[in-house]
């Protein structure tokens, strides 16, 4: 099997991703809204996100949009300015292929070169169904740094946020450079 191509995402790819998502926010708990939104709200987010300074890859094998992963700010206050969050969606066929792997490794990257100092992942239900994000994470040098227990409630559940840090380029050894 050929690995897929990661590159920038586009507003073209606005429908795979909508579909991607929506199935994620119907059938998991790695995202906490409660209705899918619609193209033109995913083309707005895709929009703000690339206006904001910050990452959206896609990727792709064989004209097929197989998951997308972005960063955003973590906290809108200036101060957290060096500060991202990310996030990883793949498309059902495309879990556990190692493809998450490969768009959170390119987003790291991305970011390292952008000149972010933290990265942190919010992971939805950390400790349960989430599993597999843990893993990903883990696997790409992130630690734990805490679990919020019991803050959001779906699908007939409470849910527990896991908080999970991985250092970038410099980390806190010298002062952004924005």
């Amino acid at each position: 099997m050929t690995l897929p191509s990661i590159r920038p995402a586009a507003p073209v790819d606005i429908p795979a991703i909508a579909a991607i998502y929506a199935h994620a926010v119907c059938n998991g708990t790695a995202s906490w809204e409660l209705d899918p939104p619609g193209e033109a709200e995913m083309l707005r987010r895709l929009e703000a996100t690339l206006a904001g300074g910050y990452p959206y890859l896609a990727a792709e094998r064989d004209g097929a949009l197989l998951g997308y992963a972005y960063a955003g700010a973590y906290r809108p206050r200036p101060a957290y300015r060096a500060t991202v969050e990310n996030s990883i969606y793949l498309a059902p066929a495309a879990q556990g292929l190692g493809i998450g792997s490969l768009l959170l490794d390119a987003l790291i990257a991305e970011c390292t070169q952008r000149g972010f100092r933290q990265m942190i992942a919010v992971i939805g239900d950390g400790t349960g169904a989430s599993i597999g994000s843990r893993r990903l994470h883990e696997k790409a040098g992130f630690r734990l740094i805490g679990v919020a227990e019991k803050v959001g409630f779906k699908h007939g559940r409470w849910l527990d946020q896991m908080l999970m840090q991985k250092e970038l380029g410099e980390a806190d050894r010298s002062p952004p450079g924005f």
